[in-house]
């Protein structure tokens, strides 16, 4: 289990030019790889589908992009602790079969709509006293359940393709024995080199214009603030910040909730009238820069999140090329890349989640159901698993608990 930071390791933490180093910088961009490489086809699926203009289109790739990198670097800055933000996955899921139905002006009024509601939970600590009051082991397995299906897609990928995703499987493995800073890294050269040595990673057809964005006047229409802004909403902070927070408290940091929550919403209600459909906290990509891949020493990891904001600018400038890029390596590889950069935070997440079994068995039962609804995947309602899995787990508490009046320990 992570050591908890306290507010003095937090305030007094070695500055930026002392806590650089490679392995952050690594996890810094291996974080933004796979939000390209994952994530992000899900966003032009939802463009394409929704028969978006390619302006329109990369104005959304820009907005999400840029508006991520400033607010990581901001936050992380500020709090010297790896904040990631990112967009959202599951709204973009939800937008796949809603945005096409209304006009696209009306779905920039309801991002606004829906960003000012996230604001409004954020900064009034609504959102972080609800989590407060879950079971530290609930919490921990809506984490693991979220983390669980990448980490086990990785024996899918080295069936799929022994030699590139094995290899990149055997040298995190080695350098986790030898260099376990930069483990990761390790990874990475042996993924692309023999990705590019098989010929399985085509060139990419790159076009380096700068992307840029454009301002739609938003309108607001009742029916698609009920059918976008809800929804939208309840998925981006079940989904994501909540999942968000877990990865910062079990990797050690006492989390300003409200200045997080509030920094990423306003990112998002900024960045909304470009076609930015939702800027939270990010889950996955959290546990890459948070981890100790990207620096054994707690404190020095925020460089990690430093670097992913500047990497998600950079891209996002040349949004056209970075999609194109990633399209061109391996999916095997970056499914495997992937697995492996969230292996330890997927380990501290388990830890978390049975460690007060003979303490709080109810609470780990609970956590238990918890973990196998979150990883099912299941979606009724177009609502994300995370949320249905801290719902059941939290049910399953208050049910058992009837029996056993033991207090447990609340997430932090």
């Amino acid at each position: 289990m992570a050591r908890t930071l306290t507010k003095r390791d937090q305030t007094k933490g070695p500055g930026l030019r002392t806590s650089m180093s490679l392995s952050a910088v690594t996890a810094g961009f291996v974080a933004v790889a796979v939000s390209y490489a994952g994530p992000m086809l899900v966003v032009l699926q939802a463009a394409h589908s929704a028969g978006l203009s390619t302006a329109q289109t990369t104005s959304w790739i820009w907005a999400i992009a840029v508006a991520s990198g400033v607010t990581c670097v901001a936050l992380s800055l500020f709090t010297h602790q790896p904040v990631v933000v990112a967009w959202s996955i599951p709204g973009a899921a939800l937008l796949l079969t809603a945005l096409g139905d209304y006009d696209y002006s009306d779905a920039i009024g309801a991002y606004i709509v829906a960003a000012l509601l996230a604001l409004f939970l954020g900064a009034t600590g609504l959102f972080g006293k609800l989590l407060s009051i879950v079971p530290k082991p609930v919490m921990a397995a809506v984490l693991a359940g979220v983390l669980l299906p990448f980490v086990l897609n990785v024996a899918s990928a080295v069936v799929s393709s022994p030699l590139i995703a094995g290899a990149l499987v055997a040298a995190f493995l080695i350098g986790r024995r030898i260099t376990p800073r930069y483990a990761v890294l390790l990874a990475v050269v042996v993924g692309a080199g023999l990705s590019a040595v098989t010929g399985q990673a085509t060139a990419p057809a790159l076009e380096w214009d700068l992307s840029g964005p454009i301002w739609t006047t938003p309108t607001f229409d009742f029916q698609t603030i009920m059918s976008i802004s809800i929804p939208l909403m309840i998925v981006t902070m079940a989904g994501q910040n909540g999942p968000g927070l877990a990865v910062m408290h079990t990797s050690g940091y006492r989390v300003n909730d409200k200045l997080v929550l509030s920094g990423a919403s306003l990112a998002w209600l900024v960045s909304a009238p470009f076609g930015s459909h939702g800027i939270n906290l990010a889950a996955v990509t959290a546990g890459i820069c948070s981890g100790r891949e990207a620096h054994e020493d707690i404190r020095r990891r925020y460089v990690a999140g430093v670097f992913c904001g500047i990497f998600y600018v950079l891209f996002g400038l040349f949004s056209n090329a970075a999609v194109a890029l990633f399209a061109a390596v391996p999916q095997e590889m970056m499914t495997a890349l992937a697995g492996v950069a969230l292996l330890s935070a997927l380990q501290s997440s388990f830890v978390d989640t049975i460690s007060d079994v003979k303490e709080h068995p109810i609470a780990v039962e609970a956590a238990i159901i918890t973990l196998v609804v979150t990883a099912s995947g299941i979606a009724p309602l177009g609502i994300v698993s995370p949320f249905w899995g801290l719902l059941a787990g939290s049910a399953a508490y208050l049910i058992l608990r009837r029996y056993n009046r033991a207090p447990v320990k609340p997430a932090a």
